[in-house]
């Protein structure tokens, strides 16, 4: 069976051929850029860093790309930053994730939703794991909430976030399927993925609910962590082969973290179409899915108004998760 992203690319080439057919079409930025809404090191990081390299790669951006970091509020910042202040900006794309959709779910963002940016382009997913130090007295997961079940404020757990934040939530979700209060569980936030990584290889904290493809940057980096097990319906391949899955090890928890792209709400259709053909060209290339391999990724290719429907869906499932743990407020 031919991929479906092959098919799309393929289709589109088809349209474009058309004898006579007016569409108009956005010249390339002269200055791309990829805004992505943490420190350096985390997954927004990686996102921009797979879009720099992939529309190089096929050849569907010429102009080179940089990547812009603004931190702050978990992508609050940069979302009100796009929406109020550059909503028109046809060359910037800005790395969203599950964890942005979530936090929108609980209205972080502030008086901005999910209807107020153009959403893009979706080029992979990640998935959950639980990340301690290679040093650590936990071997799996089980012994790691064994030691929640005995004393819920005996582990610091670092999270990419505050409460409520993907991060959170996987470890709220685990501790909730083993019987612990996670009212209980010592958290500390931090601002993306990059710095908790840190704090844990820093002895700062004991555990991290991660995301995969960044405990595997780590470890190819030779980072002193071990992986206790991934929050996916199946083992992971590669790097990841050996560890269990939480449902393995009695946690029939699955948390798929898709990983993407906006846009400003007021970027013309022609600017906006310029660039999903840029990725639907780039999702097409055989090249992109090793790229995308490489990353840790897993294919999850939807552009455009395929991704804007994935996304009020999702939206809208986390908003009703959250209010299973009392964290959407009621007027």
């Amino acid at each position: 069976m031919i991929p479906q992203r092959f098919l799309r690319g393929a289709a589109l080439a088809a349209v474009m051929a058309l004898p006579g057919l007016n569409v108009a079409v956005a010249a390339e930025p002269s200055r791309p850029e990829c805004v992505a809404p943490a420190q350096p090191g985390g997954g927004f990081d990686l996102t921009c860093r797979l879009a720099q390299g992939g529309l190089k790669q096929s050849g569907a951006l010429q102009n080179p790309m940089r990547i812009v970091y603004m931190p702050g509020g978990i992508g609050a910042v940069a979302y009100n930053n796009i929406v109020a202040q550059r909503p028109a900006e046809a060359g910037t794309i800005v790395a969203f994730s599950g964890g942005s959709l979530l936090n929108l779910a609980q209205g972080k963002f502030g008086r901005y939703n999910e209807n107020d940016v153009r959403w893009l382009a979706a080029v992979g997913t990640d998935y959950g794991v639980a990340v301690v130090r290679d040093d650590s007295p936990y071997k799996d997961l089980q012994s790691l909430m064994k030691a929640f079940q005995e004393d819920p404020t005996k582990i610091v757990l670092g999270a990419g976030g505050s409460v409520g934040s993907q991060d959170w939530m996987k470890a709220a979700l685990t501790a909730k399927a083993a019987n612990v209060d996670y009212r209980k569980m010592r958290f500390v936030a931090f601002e993306g993925g990059g710095e908790a990584l840190s704090a844990l290889r820093g002895g700062h904290i004991q555990a991290y609910m991660g995301d995969a493809a960044e405990a595997v940057t780590l470890m190819d980096g030779g980072a002193p962590i071990r992986v206790l097990a991934v929050y996916h319906k199946e083992r992971l391949p590669g790097r990841l082969a050996d560890v269990p899955t939480a449902a393995e090890q009695g946690y029939d928890i699955e948390w798929p973290i898709i990983r993407g792209f906006y846009m400003g709400p007021k970027v013309s259709d022609a600017e906006f179409d310029w660039w999903k053909q840029a990725f639907d060209k780039t999702l097409a290339s055989p090249e992109f899915a090793k790229l995308q391999q490489q990353q840790g990724l897993f294919p999850f290719d939807l552009t455009g108004a395929e991704l804007d429907a994935y996304v009020k869906q999702r939206v809208k499932q986390y908003a009703e998760l959250a209010d299973s743990f009392g964290l959407i407020k009621k007027n």
